[in-house]
């Protein structure tokens, strides 16, 4: 143990069971080390601190304990900024790190980042990349909003929920939303408890586009007439608010009749002059801020050149694709939901018919493809089978890409004639070992198979990831198995306060890896 954590204890000045924290873990918990090695895990404490603190529960092997005092205050320490933060009972469970600079934030999220990719994957990045930034505050434009009737109190509750618990915070502000989003609290509380159904709306979700937001109302039972004109009420005195209702699932979502704002719902790329309309439920980016500046160094990353071909794996309804059509040759978009297919085919087709339109002003968008496939299911042929491109962009849901990266690293094993094949299998089995791996199947997927001598992988990567644990995982494949190098890597703020770590990382093909079958 150093001495940097026993000099707590040897010191008069702190009491026998102070605590010191060494570091903050991924769920911004403190984290201690007593004398006899074992682990504490303290909640609200952070790194440098000197703390008391009331144990919650033990393990053989580590402790959680709740903060009761702070003997030596960390430089880092802030005033959280929303009244509803906290580690008491009631405090609203949406956001971590009030307590933590945004700076400190950032430190604790690179080093998540680099911490997953050497432990999980054994890769360290050539260089780490400075953190892609933007506003602290209102930049939450997608919120899922819990609605509940408490007939006790007679009163209705609008938010998140609270810490560990089903229950929903009373909230009366918040201040990672818009803010004209968090003047809508108060005023939706009123609403729904003026309704009939004021019992059976369990949800309100939060979509805003550069012109309008919508508000998709999840209702149980069909609505009455009086509480459809209490809406459109609601909408005439909020004037940037549309109405969508939605009776059962996703799919039954639809406007409300003269519910509001008739504005498309959309927003901008504007260095790519890119358009983007979407579905209030349709997947986007939950701070469009960051999202701008994300496709701009995705895409300076990348590296495009105009006589080459990019393939976007998970590419939604176009977030990068259409962006990456200004720079290429050619784009392909391959993304397992049909609807998403269908909508970046439209927004395609919309930015090109306004290109020419303004004939010089902006140059035609190349040509673009998008096609639906499970790529939890991909195998070398498929792999194939999508053609040679220079350069590929994969932006993937939590689960990650594992079954791409293995394919591309099956297919360069297989042409080095690598025995390491067995090593790629045993890396598969131990991620799919994981919840993460989809419970993929490596004994068939590495069989040989047909290879096809004219395609070629793709020269350089970038990876947009919103879970460093199985980026970690895929980078391991990516570098140690199909003979790529990690050149940067780093961290994106998409959610200031809250531990969720979002990362971008750059692969490049090494020279020493002989591609020809």
């Amino acid at each position: 143990m150093s001495s940097e954590n026993t000099a707590p204890h040897a010191s008069p000045q702190y009491p026998e069971n102070a605590l010191f924290i060494d570091s903050l873990d991924m769920e911004a918990q403190g984290v201690a080390h007593r004398e006899d090695g074992k682990v504490v895990f303290v909640e609200g404490a952070l790194a440098t601190e000197v703390v008391t603190a009331t144990i919650s529960r033990r393990k053989n092997n580590w402790e959680k304990a709740s903060l009761n005092s702070i003997l030596r205050e960390s430089s880092q320490r802030v005033t959280p900024h929303c009244p509803h933060f906290g580690l008491h009972q009631e405090a609203c469970g949406g956001c971590k790190m009030q307590h933590l600079s945004v700076a400190g934030q950032l430190a604790v999220k690179q080093r998540v980042l680099e911490d997953n990719l050497w432990h999980l994957g054994k890769v360290k990045t050539e260089r780490v990349m400075r953190p892609i930034q933007g506003p602290d505050w209102g930049y939450r434009w997608r919120a899922r909003l819990s609605v509940r009737y408490v007939r006790k109190k007679e009163t209705v509750l609008v938010g998140f929920h609270e810490r560990k618990s089903r229950y929903i915070a009373d909230m009366k502000v918040c201040r990672i939303l818009p803010p004209h989003i968090d003047d809508l609290l108060l005023p939706l509380r009123a609403l729904i408890a003026s309704m009939e159904a004021k019992e059976t709306c369990p949800q309100i979700e939060v979509a805003c586009g550069d012109e309008v937001t919508a508000l998709v109302l999840r209702h149980l039972e069909p609505l009455s007439t009086g509480d459809l004109a209490l809406l459109r009420a609601f909408a005439q005195a909020h004037p940037f608010v549309q109405w969508w209702l939605q009776p059962k699932g996703p799919d039954t979502v639809h406007r409300l009749e003269d519910g509001g704002n008739k504005a498309e719902l959309a927003y901008t790329l504007p260095e790519f002059g890119i358009r983007m309309p979407f579905k209030p439920t349709d997947f986007t980016q939950v701070n469009p801020h960051i999202n701008r500046v994300l496709v701009g160094r995705a895409l300076q990353l990348l590296q495009v050149q105009r006589n080459e071909r990019v393939i976007d794996w998970f590419c939604g309804l176009g977030n990068f694709s259409l962006p990456l059509a200004t720079q290429s040759r050619e784009v392909l978009g391959i993304e397992g939901s049909d609807t998403l297919v269908g909508r970046a085919s439209d927004n395609w087709q919309a930015n090109q018919h306004e290109r020419q339109a303004q004939a010089l002003a902006l140059p035609p968008l190349a040509p673009t493809t998008f096609v639906a496939r499970n790529l939890f299911n991909m195998t070398p042929e498929l792999l194939q089978a999508d053609g040679v491109a220079e350069k590929w962009l994969i932006d993937p849901p939590r689960e990650g890409a594992h079954a791409l990266s293995k394919a591309l690293a099956h297919i360069l094993q297989q042409r080095m004639g690598y025995p390491g094949q067995s090593d790629l299998a045993v890396a598969d089995a131990e991620a799919a070992s994981d919840e993460t791996a989809q419970n993929q199947q490596t004994e068939s997927a590495l069989e040989p198979f047909h290879d096809d001598p004219h395609w070629m992988p793709p020269q350089r990567i970038v990876y947009v990831s919103c879970a460093p644990a199985t980026l970690a995982r895929d980078a391991g494949l990516l570098v140690h198995h199909a003979g790529y190098r990690c050149t940067a890597a780093g961290v994106v703020n998409m959610f200031p306060h809250t531990a969720h770590v979002e990362s971008i990382a750059v692969f490049e093909r090494t020279d020493a890896w002989n591609t020809k079958p």
